[in-house]
């Protein structure tokens, strides 16, 4: 691809996602590192919701979530996802596609116990994406929580994180005229050669 220089030039899609997610550190006011996840239910509902991206590794996408919630059922049986990154204050967009496989292990435990206390107690208590009476029943189990579990709560078991490996990463970024730069990297299964090919915007 001769004319992909710049903010697109490289051979590793997810050192340009890093990249592009470092300067958006420096120019986003709030949570440069969010995305729009969507998954789908079993009768092939779309759903949609943000949530924060915690680590770019050398072929996946790492976030964590509580594994009771409706967006891990429907990871779970789905076993796919895709989600949206986008910039205002770069004019950038990164949109990935790829399936889906938990991280349950030492990693979910090392990020879970980099959280703040509330934070963790607040993973315990909780019954995310299931009706709730109210706030003040909320706070109550918080209370309740932090009574049983204290000052150092383990990872919770139905709590962890989820690794995105793509087979579909396009990166966008904004054109005067809205003659937009397109650029996607596709291959056919995890572990094959990437494709790359410029889209019309």
């Amino acid at each position: 691809m001769s004319d992909r220089s710049g903010i697109f030039a490289g051979d590793d899609p997810f050192e340009i996602a890093r990249n592009w997610l470092a300067e958006a550190e420096a120019s986003e006011i709030n949570d440069p590192n969010a995305i729009a996840l969507s998954t789908v239910d079993a009768s092939g509902l779309p759903n949609a919701r943000m949530v924060l991206l915690k680590e770019i590794e050398a072929d996946a996408f790492v976030f964590f979530t509580n594994y009771e919630s409706a967006k891990a059922g429907e990871i779970d049986q789905a076993g796919k996802a895709a989600f949206v990154m986008h910039w205002k204050s770069l004019r950038r967009q990164i949109r990935v596609r790829g399936v889906v496989s938990r991280e349950d292990g030492p990693q979910a435990d090392e990020y879970y116990n980099s959280r703040s206390l509330k934070s963790r107690l607040g993973a315990w208590a909780s019954a995310q994406s299931r009706p709730l009476s109210g706030r003040a029943a909320l706070v109550a189990q918080v209370a309740k929580i932090t009574a049983t579990h204290g000052a150092s709560p383990k990872r919770p078991p139905f709590w962890g994180g989820y690794r995105i490996v793509p087979v579909e990463i396009e990166f966008w970024a904004d054109g005067p005229f809205r003659l937009h730069d397109r650029f996607v990297w596709r291959r056919s299964t995890v572990g094959d050669t990437w494709n790359i090919s410029r889209l019309n915007p």
